[in-house]
Parts: structure tokens; sequence; C-alpha cells
């Protein structure tokens, strides 16, 4: 009774309570349909990324990296289309070729008031955005993998990699330093929050290293609202290689811990021969869940939710934020 009568004062003022976990490009793609459902969205994002524009910012300016936050404040921004081509825009020649204009705002602005968190602020007041966008933590983590056949190996970007070389899966991943704290912020957003979402999202770049920050685990079991995973629709090589839906869950689940997740969110849609070929040819396949999946989902606990959940625009599969939205707004209305 008292979930649901806070869930009603949080409509009342301006949507339910939901947070995001996660990164890249998967939670950027979601938040721009939870917005039209609540303006009291929390996107709370990885900060491990060592790869591209925002591996060379951190190396060279010695700041957290900014594309996945830069990106999730561009979905949740109220903005005219110009303002988003020019936050998003990427020098293509000279000294910042590659460099996004966005992720330099970020730093400049974390260089003004000295402080990553502060900046990400500034620059959502000057957006003035649909919700918050929260770094899961301030502290300059590593994300680290161990695979099953000892190799240990430093750096988000070089992990896939060394999977692809050395052909052995990735046993655990976890952070340097190992006593990485959550912001504040972050863990009151998960405190408060009528439902939680875990990604879509790179299951061991984007997904996980948020639940190896400390407080965040236990932020989620603490919580009071729902908690929904939403399934990769592919496998990513170098990552969830021959994975099954119910083994996606068990990786989560092995960070989070057991009990926790209430619902996942699987996409049925079977794409056809042409969309799925480019994915074939470089040993990625379509996610959909088994009667053995579901069994051993309901087995935990897990209610799974299947749906078409797929965009195919543009030669890419992706999930569709509408149709993501509508399911989450059945859940918290």
């Amino acid at each position: 009774m008292a979930n649901n009568i806070r869930r009603a004062e949080s409509i009342v003022r301006g949507g339910p309570r939901i947070v995001v976990i996660g990164g890249g490009t998967g939670i950027s793609v979601i938040l721009r349909g939870l917005k039209k459902i609540s303006s009291n969205i929390s996107a709370v994002v990885t900060m491990t990324d060592d790869g591209g524009a925002s591996g060379v910012i951190r190396d060279e300016l010695g700041i957290l990296p900014p594309g996945d936050v830069r990106n999730c404040i561009m979905a949740l921004a109220d903005n005219e289309a110009i303002m988003e081509s020019l936050f998003q825009y990427r020098f293509q020649e000279g000294r910042l070729e590659g460099q996004n204009v966005g992720n330099l705002v970020i730093a400049a602005l974390a260089d003004l008031y000295g402080d990553f968190e502060m900046a990400v602020n500034k620059l959502q007041e000057v957006l003035r955005i649909k919700g918050r966008v929260i770094p899961v933590t301030s502290d300059n983590a590593v994300l680290c993998a161990r695979l099953e056949d000892g190799t240990v190996v430093k750096g988000e970007s070089l992990i896939p990699e060394m999977v692809q070389k050395t052909g052995s899966p990735i046993e655990k991943v976890f952070l340097e330093p190992e006593n990485t704290d959550a912001l504040p912020a972050a863990r009151r957003a998960i405190r408060d929050a009528d439902l939680i979402i875990l990604g879509p999202g790179s299951l061991f770049s984007s997904i996980i290293p948020n639940l190896l920050v400390r407080g965040i685990r236990e932020a989620i079991r603490d919580a009071s609202g729902m908690k929904l995973l939403i399934c990769n629709v592919m496998t990513q090589s170098g990552e969830t290689d021959n994975y099954s839906v119910s083994d996606f869950a068990d990786a989560v689940e092995q960070y989070l811990g057991e009990g926790v997740l209430e619902y996942m969110l699987i996409n049925d849609h079977i794409c056809s021969s042409e969309e799925i070929a480019p994915y074939l040819a470089t040993g990625c396949r379509q996610m959909l869940a088994t009667k053995e999946d579901r069994n051993l989902l309901r087995s935990r606990g897990i209610v799974p939710i299947e749906s078409n959940m797929i965009h195919t625009g543009d030669g890419v599969i992706r999930h569709d934020a509408e149709r993501i939205t509508n399911v989450v707004s059945s859940l918290v209305h």
C-alpha cells in the first residue's frame, strides 16, 4: 500500500521515478522514449570507458570519460536539433580529429569547476534536460577482467579484443581500485526509484561495471521499486559469445545477487535473413528466449516479458525506444 501511494504521488509530480543504469549507446536510446512518460528520470552511467575520443580526453586531461554521459544528456535534452547537432559534432581533421564537441565542453566545465560531477550538472542546467544524468562514481577506476584461461586484462577497450585473441571467455570482471565508491546522488536516485532498469548495453562493459562500484548493489537491493533487466537483442563478440537469455540474467545476478531482479524484458521478434546477415558474419546472433530460459527465469522469481523490441532502420538492429517505453509504462502506471 505504501509503495502504491508513493508511486501515485510521484506520477502527480511529473511521472514515475525511473532510474536507468548502464552505459554506451544502449541506455541513451531508451531514454529518448522514457522522457515522454516522465520527467523524473535518472540515468546512472558507467565511468570506465577508455577507448575512442573519451579515452583520449581521459588520458590527456585526467578527467573521467565524458562520452556516455554526453549521449545520455543529449537523449534527455529538450533542445532544438541544431543544439544536438552541435554537441554531437565530431571534428574530421587536424589535431582534434575524431574529438567530439560535447566531450570538449564537459572537459572545459570540469576544468572550470574543478569537479566532473559539477560539470555534468552545469551542462544539464544549460540544456534544461528532462531528468538527471549521474556519473556512477567520481573515482578514476579501471575495468579489468580475468579470463577463464587465467589471463588478466586491464582496460575496458582491451577486454573483447583479448577474449577474441585467446578464445577464452570472461570469468569475472572487477575494478581497480576495488574500493571505488558510488556518488551519493546515484545511491539516492536508486533508493527513491519506482522502477530500476538495468540495460540495455554491453553486459560486461556497460551494465555490470556499475554493480562493481561500492554502494550500488546495496542501493538496488534495498530499493522498494521494481527491478527490470533488459536483455540485449544480439550477442556481442568478445563479451557474450554463445550466451542464452538465461546466461545473460545469470551474469547480472552473479554481481547483483539472486532474488533481486523481478522482470526481464526480452525481444521475441525474429529478424529477416537480410537484417541478420551482417551480424552472423561477425559471429553474433539473436538472443531469443527458449522454453528452458523461461523456466529457469521463473524458477528464480524473474518474470519474462517477451515482445517485439526491435528497430531495424539503417541496417542496424537495436532496441526500439517507443516499444520499450510502452512496456515500462504498463509496469509503472
